[in-house]
Parts: structure tokens; C-alpha cells; sequence
């Protein structure tokens, strides 16, 4: 399965729209309608697809808060897509793109505390648990560059 990253266009931002996660998922991610709106009004916020095989699967969003710092916002993968390491490798795939950033210090995710598939995956790509976010909900970890 070939996977990358791609700007969302005229011609796929449809096919992001309409992508959904589990019903057990649905509490902890912004929709992605929301989030294409969210970048196209903020300067900082980018937006990409993830694709596998040609088909859009997922979604990506990062906000450079700073000159030294990026957070990932949003980061989804379909409910059909899901269990098939589309999600690894795109992460992989945006921290490469992300690290290219001139001067970048740090990459920042939030998550839910209570999630232990969430905290062993970041961690597998360096990201460590700093604590608990600004208003107190979910568990900021993060990589320093």
C-alpha cells in the first residue's frame, strides 16, 4: 500500500469532509469540515490528506504556534481504514515534513490521559508526556528537535 501526504484542493477537500471515525472516537476528534475551516481563516494552520492507494483515508492539521514550535491538532484516519498502519506511517510521513521547518525547537500532541494506545504510540516516535495541557483535559507530550 503506497501512503503519503497531500494538499487538500478543490478536488479531494470533499472526500476529507466526508471521512469518519468509530463512534468511540467521535468524543475526542474535530471534525474535519471544522478543521478546513479552522486553517482557511488562521495563517499558521496547515492542512493535508493522507492517501493510501490513490484514496483519501485521513487527515492531518498542525499549527505553528511559534517560530520554535509546532502542534499537531488534528490527526484522523477512517473507521474503514483503520488497523492497516496507514496511521504510523503518516505520521511519519508529516513529522518528516513538519521537521523541515526552519528554526523548529519542539512538536507537540494532546491526547487523552486515559488513552494507553495513544501514549504507546506517540512515544514510539519520541514524543514524551510533559503533562497535562493548559486546561487541564488532555496529556501534552512532545518532541524536542
Amino acid at each position: 500500500m503506497k501512503i503519503s501526504l497531500t494538499q487538500i484542493t478543490q478536488q479531494n477537500y470533499e472526500a476529507i469532509c466526508e471521512l469518519e471515525v468509530t463512534e468511540e472516537q467521535e468524543d475526542y476528534v474535530a471534525s474535519n469540515t471544522w478543521s478546513l475551516v479552522e486553517a482557511a481563516y488562521n495563517p499558521g494552520y496547515f492542512t493535508r490528506a493522507i492517501i493510501a492507494d490513490g484514496e483519501p483515508v485521513g487527515f492531518f492539521m498542525w499549527v505553528q504556534e511559534s517560530k520554535g514550535k509546532v502542534s499537531i491538532w488534528r490527526f484522523m484516519v477512517d473507521k474503514e481504514h483503520q488497523q492497516k498502519s496507514i496511521g504510523r506511517v503518516a505520521l511519519g510521513l508529516a513529522l518528516q515534513e513538519i521537521k523541515q521547518i526552519a528554526d523548529l525547537k519542539e512538536i507537540e500532541i494532546c491526547y487523552n490521559p486515559k488513552n494507553i494506545v495513544a501514549k504507546g504510540f506517540y512515544s514510539s516516535f519520541g514524543f514524551v508526556e510533559v503533562g497535562m495541557d493548559a486546561d487541564g483535559e488532555d496529556m501534552l507530550a512532545r518532541i524536542r528537535i
